[in-house]
């Protein structure tokens, strides 16, 4: 049986393995409609149940699934754009560096309106990555729900992750960093106040 503090399940699989880099996303709840969310769910459980598919071409398809997942929230044309606002973006910054070199190794992460990117590296000795987002999670909301005079869900309780395979690292965290530009919202990423990349 697989232990679960490094394997998690809601609508997506959680593969979460210590001594990995792991690429994260996490969004706003309310951020994607409810229709375009069953749609994406059951194109889930199709890959979940691999049609068949060798490993690589599995992979290939869930790389395409996330860039259309990840389209929509760029298109920040439904839901809320708390993440915008530079008082709600310093908290998720503040939120996301806390457990750098305890709970994970942070390598970058890019605040986007209404999702976060981010790229860790879990220490083989480090807690659930699956508790360390939901205590990062679970204060940020509280924060910001504070600030903006809100109460209620702040982040969709589901994130999307995956190990990061060898050799595509940099691709990763190029994904990261240009997702702005990509969104038609800064023309260099440099712009971008609320990117991050560790010094190595």
């Amino acid at each position: 049986m697989v232990s679960d503090l490094i394997y998690y399940e809601r609508n997506l699989p959680h593969w979460l393995p210590p001594g990995e880099l792991i690429f994260i996303t996490f969004r706003l709840s309310g951020s994607l409609p409810q229709e375009v969310l069953e749609r994406l769910q059951d194109e889930a459980r199709l890959l979940q149940q691999g049609c068949g598919l060798d490993p690589a071409a599995q992979y290939a398809e869930q790389k395409k699934y996330f860039g259309r997942f990840d389209a929509l929230l760029d298109g920040t044309d439904h839901g809320p754009t708390w993440l915008r606002q530079p008082e709600v973006a310093a908290i998720v910054a503040q939120s996301l560096h806390y457990p750098d070199g305890k709970g994970y190794n942070l390598r970058c992460y890019c605040i986007m309106p209404n999702h976060v990117h981010l790229v860790v590296e879990l220490p083989v000795e480090a807690p659930p990555l699956a508790k360390t987002l939901q205590l990062l999670k679970g204060y940020s909301s509280r924060q910001a729900n504070r600030l903006l005079g809100l109460s209620g869900t702040f982040w969709q309780a589901e994130s999307y992750d995956h190990v990061v395979r060898p050799g595509e690292l940099e691709r990763i965290i190029n994904y990261v960093v240009e997702n702005p530009v990509k969104a038609g919202l800064v023309d260099d990423w440099e712009k971008w106040p609320y990117t991050f990349i560790a010094k190595q």
